[in-house]
């Protein structure tokens, strides 16, 4: 699976008192040791993590200052970080990493045109930290080739054996781990995160294809099971840095059973809510989950909060599009991808209730709200009004390596958001134009950058083919 050590992959554990805590995790062939990671004040060994078969995780955690420029050297080569989260910043924002079929046999220049834009980027004025918004990796053919798993998720077996269900996690592990590391192998995104402190929140296809909005004799089958915790062992490690029962501080529930997770620098705060770990084809979140978002809307904060919703949170009215395929045999396989929206009938209430969280947050004297969201394929913006008159502000970008769908569909949604749609009475919500665009929907492999500049915000999405997008100030 690996040939030599892949790394560092930075991710960004938590900051506190001044300090960013971070971790660097390499992956090794099987009985080779990993070189310490040096920092101002001396060597810091690098540990092992996790085993996944001949391919070794290892682990480093160590502190970098949070209020200035600072580096970190691995193996003779230096890197240097723009950790300073104090002043002016810039963050990039990435979701969609893959595709569902055929990812891991696309030619590497294609497949990460963008990833080395946003290294070029990062070249000529750094980022301070990556955000990666949801399907960071495609797992969905990741249960073919075992008879247990192999017509996932129409069919499956009644009453597999354990010892069948323990040969699956051996399959699944090989497979998940395979696609992380082909990411890695990858010379320019493993270019940008060696650099730039890494945060992620999952979405479906980091386990599969609409989990959670799956039926339950699916998620809950032993088959589901198994897929679960291979997906989320795997993301643990990848995507955060840590295993069960090593959650860093910025994560809500040391246990794990959601991965809530906040950060806060000074005039900066980033939530990133998990919306798979819990959801159910009836609920987003569960009581955990909740909790933790309501206790952020309710807590003192004065800058800019920047709120991860994988799955964008400000849309068009779906419900006509839901009936539709719910009564069309041919278009019910796509029912859970309307399921998996805030807009959807099944989740109308939690909808809702996210919304007023949002709104109690930006309503808060000295608080400015933007949530950012990706899945869609697509890059778009959207605003909707609060109770004093300010504006709650959504960003998407989506689709850093999938290609865009066709543009008839970025119309369809442009067309339906027309319609106009308000679950909070008096509360419309609009979808704008994104500047420099025609249409309200951008049908181009896309990311984000965003900029803080004294205390002014500005995001520009850059695009495959149309190039950086004019600064819209939020």
């Amino acid at each position: 699976m690996v040939e030599r050590i892949l790394g560092p992959l930075l991710i960004l554990d938590h900051v506190a008192e001044g300090q960013m805590h971070l971790a660097a995790i390499f992956v090794a062939p099987a009985g080779q040791s990993v070189p310490p990671v040096c920092v101002d004040d001396g060597a810091v060994p690098v540990e092992p993590l996790l085993a996944y078969g001949s391919a070794h995780l290892w682990r480093a955690r160590f502190v970098r200052p949070a209020n200035a420029p600072s580096a970190y050297e691995w193996d003779g080569t230096r890197y240097d970080l723009a950790s300073d989260l104090s002043g002016d910043l810039r963050l990039a924002y990435a979701s969609c990493n893959g595709e569902e079929h055929g990812d891991m046999d696309r030619h590497e220049d294609e497949r990460n045109a963008m990833w080395a834009h946003l290294a070029a980027q990062h070249r000529e004025a750094p980022f301070a930290l990556l955000l990666h918004g949801g399907d960071q990796v495609y797992a969905d053919e990741a249960t073919q080739g075992h008879p247990l798993s192999e017509e996932w998720p129409d069919s499956l077996p009644r009453d597999p054996l354990p010892h069948d269900l323990d040969d699956l996690r051996v399959h699944l592990r090989e497979r998940f781990a395979a696609r992380y590391i082909a990411q890695l192998k990858h010379a320019d995104y493993a270019w940008l995160v060696a650099r730039v402190p890494s945060l992620a929140q999952w979405d479906d296809h980091d386990i599969c294809d609409g989990w959670g909005s799956l039926r339950r004799s699916r998620t809950y089958s032993p088959v589901g099971q198994v897929l679960f915790d291979v997906a989320k062992e795997a993301a643990l490690a990848f995507q955060h840095g840590t295993v069960a029962g090593d959650l860093p501080p910025r994560f809500a529930d040391p246990a794990g059973y959601h991965l809530n997770w906040a950060i806060e620098a000074p005039g900066l705060r980033l939530l990133g809510p998990d919306l798979r770990s819990e959801r159910t084809r009836r609920q987003v979140m569960d009581t955990g989950g909740w909790a933790d978002v309501e206790a952020h809307a309710g807590a003192v904060f004065e800058g800019r909060t920047l709120v991860m919703s994988s799955v964008p949170l400000l849309g068009p009215r779906l419900s006509i599009l839901e009936a539709l395929m719910v009564l069309t045999p041919k278009m019910q396989k796509y029912e859970d991808d309307l399921r998996d929206q805030w807009q959807s009938r099944a989740h109308r209430d939690s909808w809702r209730r996210m919304l007023r969280l949002m709104m109690q947050m930006q309503e808060q004297d000295g608080q400015d709200v933007t949530i950012l969201s990706g899945e869609i394929h697509l890059a778009t913006r959207a605003t909707m009004g609060t109770l004093n008159g300010q504006v709650l502000q959504q960003l998407v970008a989506s689709g850093i390596t999938h290609r865009p769908p066709p543009k008839a569909w970025a119309r369809t949604l442009g067309a339906l958001s027309r319609l106009g749609e308000a679950p909070l009475p008096g509360h419309r919500i609009r979808i704008r134009r994104i500047p420099g665009q025609k249409l309200r929907y951008v049908a181009e492999r896309n990311a984000l950058v965003l900029a803080r500049r004294g205390d002014q915000w500005q995001a520009v999405w850059h695009f495959e083919h149309s190039g950086p997008s004019p600064a819209l100030t939020l």
